[in-house]
């Protein structure tokens, strides 16, 4: 697919119908209907989130300073008027009371003196004065105001005035050492000590009312200033989720729909988002990105088309050569055929007739022409390999080896040579090419051999989806620097007069093993000798990497390739 084509996809994809639903997930938030773009967008495009968030965050800090200090305020009020109220009113009243009920002691014991005469009724008068005095002094310190003091005064006062007017008269009259008491006198003088006393209370009450008021007051002021600031953050916790959905989460989903647009091939459109300056910085990135992209896709894809004409210039220039071999070397035939019959009958007729130097000359133009012959026949055979109309088939490898073996029946008898292998695996092949594969890689071993008597070995290695036929020999050997040199077409590593053969054996086998999906390479030896490998896919129902050589099933007329090891010796 083309740049134009891949930018143009996405519109192809959305239909006109206005309430087909595919457009809705591509173009959600990018019209903005809540209007991103009002008045103060573009003041807010302006900042950067972070420093928006800190505003926010400063003014949260300050809304919880403001009632934290309003809160802290009626707290120390609430504690102080409670300390007044618990501390001192409230011990204050208790200890007037006490008071009180120590001075009717004093006043029932007097009573019961006056009427009893008896010393016995004395004790709550005397034991009344005693707690009055450890009372009244109490009092003086929990009283503060000078209002509940002047009271207490006179209290105290008037308690002193009862006792110098009555009281102690009672007493000094009773043992004979002063008149008797005015008993109205008495009452006159006690009834001012109680006037006091409910003055003193009275006073004592006011205050403790105000207190508490003063503490329920504090409690709801309290109470009021915890419900504002948990409104207020309530309000301004909602407050910021909404200008956060409206500057953060609108401009985001937007952005992310304009991506979901571009990746979902719409490469022409432009990926713009108004917001903060991190999500708008963003989008300028990624829009950025998109026309890298673009530009890339472009080059990647006129890099394509090229290497496409290129291909199919080369699949064209290959076809012709072959066709051009192919021809070439068969319409070559004809006459070649004649100069190597013309050449032979004047070999036959005038040899002996002419000098030595003449019949020389025959001989090597006998020798031109046969080779001639035996290059071209190469070269037609190796023009013809992928082009035949026969199929592969699954194949036994030891059944083509033993092939290839007979073929060279000859070689081997010449040379004394030996060729072993051990248990070789089922492929899928040309029976034909890959006999001629066997035979050329043998016959060099044969060939290229030292002063012992040359000897062959094939063995089979599994390794992943692929089977490795190792032929490996005593020969002469071959230099790692020539491993490739090899391979090409017409290459020789030696002289015509010490090694026959036209240098094309080891090209028509690279060239059949790669029309059979594998790979041909020579091997490294660690000792002398040659080791070439022939890499073959392996068949498709044996591709489980457990599935070892001895469990393939029988090939018809392969029988002579099992065994641990089978030797051909001529």
């Amino acid at each position: 697919m083309s740049t134009t084509e891949v930018g143009s996809a996405a519109t192809a994809e959305d239909p006109a119908n206005p309430d087909e639903p595919a457009n809705t997930d591509d173009h959600e938030g990018i019209d903005d209907p809540e209007g991103f773009d009002e008045p103060g967008a573009a003041a807010v495009g302006r900042r950067s989130l972070g420093r928006l968030l800190a505003m926010c965050a400063v003014l949260g800090v300050v809304l919880l300073v403001a009632g934290g200090v309003v809160a802290g305020t009626a707290m120390v009020a609430l504690d102080r008027h409670r300390a007044d109220l618990v501390d001192r009113i409230d011990p204050a009243l208790v200890d007037v009371a006490k008071l009180n009920a120590s001075l009717l002691d004093q006043e029932t014991g007097i009573r019961g003196y006056v009427l009893g005469g008896q010393p016995v009724f004395l004790e709550p008068y005397l034991r009344g004065r005693a707690q009055e005095e450890q009372l009244a002094a109490s009092v003086r310190g929990l009283i503060t105001s000078s209002e509940g003091l002047g009271d207490l005064e006179a209290v105290e006062a008037r308690s002193a005035q009862w006792r110098a007017v009555y009281a102690d008269p009672v007493v000094a009259a009773a043992t004979g050492r002063a008149p008797a008491a005015d008993p109205d006198a008495g009452k006159v003088a006690f009834d001012g000590v109680r006037t006091s006393l409910i003055s003193l209370t009275d006073v004592l009450t006011a205050r403790r009312d105000a207190a508490r008021q003063a503490v329920y007051t504090g409690a709801g002021t309290l109470r009021l200033v915890s419900v504002l600031v948990l409104v207020a953050l309530a309000v301004g916790l909602a407050a910021l989720l909404l200008w956060l959905r409206r500057v953060v989460v609108r401009p985001t989903e937007r952005l992310a729909a304009e991506v979901r647009v571009v990746a979902r091939g719409d490469l022409g459109r432009e990926v713009s988002v108004r917001g903060p300056r991190e999500i708008s910085g963003l989008g300028r990135d990624v829009d950025g990105m998109r026309r890298a992209l673009t530009s890339e896709m472009a080059n990647i894809e006129a890099a394509r088309r090229e290497l496409d004409e290129q291909g199919r210039e080369l699949q064209r220039s290959n076809s012709d050569l072959e066709q051009f071999a192919y021809v070439a070397s068969h319409d070559l035939q004809e006459p070649l055929r004649k100069v190597t019959s013309f050449c032979q009958l004047l070999q036959r007729r005038y040899s002996g007739e002419l000098d030595e130097r003449a019949d020389q000359y025959i001989e090597f133009a006998v020798d031109g022409a046969k080779r001639m012959q035996i290059l071209i026949n190469d070269l037609l055979a190796f023009s013809r390999v992928g082009r035949s109309d026969i199929g592969h088939e699954v194949v036994d490898a030891g059944a083509v080896l033993d092939r290839a073996t007979e073929n060279l029946a000859g070689a081997l008898e010449e040379t004394g040579g030996r060729i072993t292998h051990g248990e070789l695996p089922r492929v899928r092949a040309e029976p034909v090419l890959l006999t001629t594969v066997f035979q050329n890689l043998l016959g060099n071993s044969l060939k290229f051999r030292g002063e012992e008597a040359p000897t062959a070995h094939v063995a089979a290695t599994r390794d992943g989806d692929r089977w490795l036929l190792r032929f490996t020999d005593n020969g002469i050997g071959i230099e790692h620097e020539y491993a490739e040199r090899i391979f090409t077409i017409f290459q020789r590593l030696h002289a015509k007069s010490t090694y026959p053969g036209t240098g094309i054996g080891l090209a028509m086998c690279r060239k059949i093993v790669e029309h059979h999906g594998g790979s041909i390479w020579l091997e490294d030896s660690a000792g002398p000798g040659t080791a070439f490998v022939v890499a073959l896919p392996v068949l498709p129902d044996e591709r489980r990497p457990d599935v070892a050589l001895s469990e393939q099933p029988e090939t018809p007329g392969a029988s002579t390739a099992r065994g641990s090891e089978e030797e051909t010796r001529v």
